[in-house]
């Protein structure tokens, strides 16, 4: 079963966290497309 099947997703991952490719890795494990992702500093 996929949960994120055929859903578009934007990534938003945290420096200090988890970064944005490894949460895309996980969407895409799950069937989401991934339309954006990025690894921000939020200081």
């Amino acid at each position: 079963m996929l949960i994120l099947a055929d859903k578009k997703i934007i990534i938003i991952g945290d420096r200090d966290g988890i970064p944005g490719p490894a949460i895309a890795e996980c969407a895409i494990s799950a069937g989401a497309s991934i339309i954006f992702t990025t690894t921000e500093c939020f200081v």
